[in-house]
Formats: C-alpha cells, sequence, structure tokens
C-alpha cells in the first residue's frame, strides 16, 4: 500500500461529484506543448498519437476512457504530470477519437488491443533504450489489461498502471443503467451515435442507421453497431471476450490497479479478489474517488488530482 493515502475533497464526497468535478469543473495546463503524429498501421488504417515531454528519456503511453481524447482533462492532466518529471508522454488515439475519421469501416471497442500492439511494436523498434510504461483510463485499463495478460513475459513496458477499469463488461453496462448513473450512460451514448453519424455520413453503414434513434442502453449500441462492426455474434458475445478480468492471472509486467468502491460506473461488484490477480499485479482499492476521480485538497479553488501524484510516484521505481 502507498504512503500516498487517498483523501477526498470534503466539498466532493459524493462519488458522482468526484466524477464529474474533474471533467465539467477543471481547467487545462496552458503551458503543455504537444506534437502529433500518424501511425499508420498494417490494414492500412491509421492512429494519432500526441506527444508531451522532451526529445529523450522514458517513455509513458496513455490510453483514454470511452469517447474519450487528449481533450479529456485526466489525459492533460496527467501528460503535464509525466512531463514535469522529465519523462516523455504519448496519448494514443483509438481509432476515430482524435478528431478525424479513420478509414475502414471498424472503429475501436473495450477488447481491441491489435492497435496497441502495433504502436507498441514501432515505439520499442525506434526507441530501443528508452524504458517504456502504460496508463490506462476506464476503457483504455480494460485494453491495456487485457493486452497485458495477451501478450505475457512477451512484453515491452517496465510497468503499467490501470485506473477505474470496468473489469466485467456486462456487470458495467447493468451498473449504468441504475440510479443517476443512467447519465452517464446517456452521454455515452449520445457521443457514440454522434461519431457513428459522423463516421458513416459519407459510406454505407453494415447495419441499418436508423436504429440509431431506438437506442436507450449502450447494451443496445453495443448489440446493432459494436458486435455487428467487430465480428461479435452479439453484446453479449463482445463483453464475453472482451472484458479484462479473465487476463489478470497472465500478466507479468508490474502492475498498479487503482479503482474506488464507490465508482459509480464500475461499482464494487466486479471488483478482481486477490487470487484472480498475479503475482505482479497489485490492487489498491480506495473506499471514495467515483469514476477516474480522485479529486482531494482543502478549497475548491486548489483542487489537488491524486492520481497525479500516485502514479508517478509507482512509476519512479521503474523508470
Amino acid at each position: 500500500m502507498s504512503d500516498l493515502k487517498f483523501k477526498p475533497a470534503w466539498w466532493l464526497r459524493n462519488s458522482h461529484c468526484q466524477t464529474l468535478w474533474p471533467a465539467l469543473c477543471r481547467h487545462r495546463k496552458k503551458k503543455l506543448l504537444l506534437t502529433r503524429e500518424r501511425i499508420e498501421l498494417l490494414d492500412g488504417d491509421f492512429v494519432d498519437l500526441d506527444w508531451a515531454g522532451g526529445k529523450t528519456g522514458p517513455i509513458v503511453l496513455i490510453l483514454h476512457g470511452l469517447e474519450g481524447s487528449i481533450q479529456s482533462s485526466y489525459v492533460h492532466g496527467m501528460l503535464h504530470a509525466i512531463a514535469q518529471q522529465n519523462w516523455r508522454g504519448v496519448c494514443m488515439h483509438f481509432r476515430g477519437c482524435s478528431g478525424e475519421r479513420n478509414r475502414l469501416t471498424r472503429m475501436y471497442h473495450s477488447g481491441e488491443t491489435s492497435d496497441l500492439s502495433e504502436v507498441m511494436a514501432q515505439l520499442r523498434q525506434r526507441e530501443s533504450q528508452a524504458p517504456l510504461a502504460a496508463i490506462g483510463f476506464s476503457l483504455g485499463g480494460n485494453v491495456l489489461l487485457k493486452w497485458l495478460g495477451e501478450t505475457g513475459t512477451n512484453n515491452p513496458l517496465v510497468a503499467a498502471i490501470a485506473v477505474s477499469v470496468p473489469f466485467e463488461l456486462a456487470k458495467t453496462i447493468a451498473r449504468m443503467s441504475q440510479g443517476f448513473s443512467r447519465f452517464y450512460q446517456w452521454r455515452l451514448l449520445r457521443s457514440l451515435c454522434k461519431k457513428v453519424k459522423w463516421k458513416f455520413q459519407h459510406c454505407p453503414a453494415p447495419f441499418q442507421m436508423s436504429a440509431l434513434k431506438k437506442f436507450h442502453t449502450l447494451r443496445d449500441f453495443d448489440d446493432h453497431v459494436t458486435a455487428p462492426l467487430h465480428g461479435f455474434l452479439d453484446a453479449e458475445d463482445y463483453y464475453t471476450q472482451s472484458s479484462s478480468r479473465q487476463y489478470l492471472q497472465k500478466i507479468n509486467v508490474p502492475t498498479l490497479l487503482l479503482q474506488a468502491k464507490d465508482d459509480p460506473l464500475v461499482g464494487d461488484q466486479c471488483l478482481p479478489l486477490q487470487d484472480a490477480l498475479s503475482a505482479h499485479v497489485q490492487l489498491e482499492l480506495t473506499q471514495q474517488g467515483g469514476h477516474v476521480g480522485f479529486v482531494s485538497g482543502d478549497l475548491p479553488w486548489k483542487p489537488s488530482y491524486w492520481l497525479e501524484k500516485r502514479i508517478p510516484l509507482f512509476l519512479r521505481d521503474y523508470l
């Protein structure tokens, strides 16, 4: 357990306040300079990377959450924290999340790890001497953990961190259909449907576009869009194959899991027990913190973002 324990801000005790504050109220770091790079993929598509920091030194790759990007406050804040350590930070956008349409019909999803593998291989090839680490948030954390389990000992990372992970996708989707958590589902569903309309504006879609207006849940979207786009039988098949929990025992890289028991999107019903983790995985569980929140500080006008202290502290032992 870390000496740097999370103490929630007294003015953000509620899990929803912890979740919404960084997304709605946080100011971006103005001095963070970004450089964009396009990575061409073997199937003819591409992903965009946004770099921060110097030209040399350790590299920390960030994987954003569902419908996230470089514009997400947690990504921007973490890149700034990484640059302060004199490391190089890089945000990998999933297909279609960098502000440009990806070329192929497929998009991205919670279990898609081939793009991450290609990006890591290219980074390892051209940066053979630089230590590599990775941080995944929410969906990005699920992708990262699944990839770590798939690759086992054949992995280039020296360390990894996953935050607010939906370890069991079906349970997470069910949790987001309850109470105020339906608000997050509504926002994500609206964003996903808008992106699909934008993506297939000038080309035929492999599903009925008119059905988008009838979706009420993320399961509806995954049944009619995610599954057919990516070769799954249905939403349940997608959730079963893509959940990261079944890969945790196979991880061979030092990995820190940061989760809050009061996460309003994930909840605590799908948190892994100790026997589900490999000896290389450490679960750090807080009572409060919300979903990718973890806001502390004594004054509302001077909040502190705990993740940006805890994560560099963990990585220092490996970078």
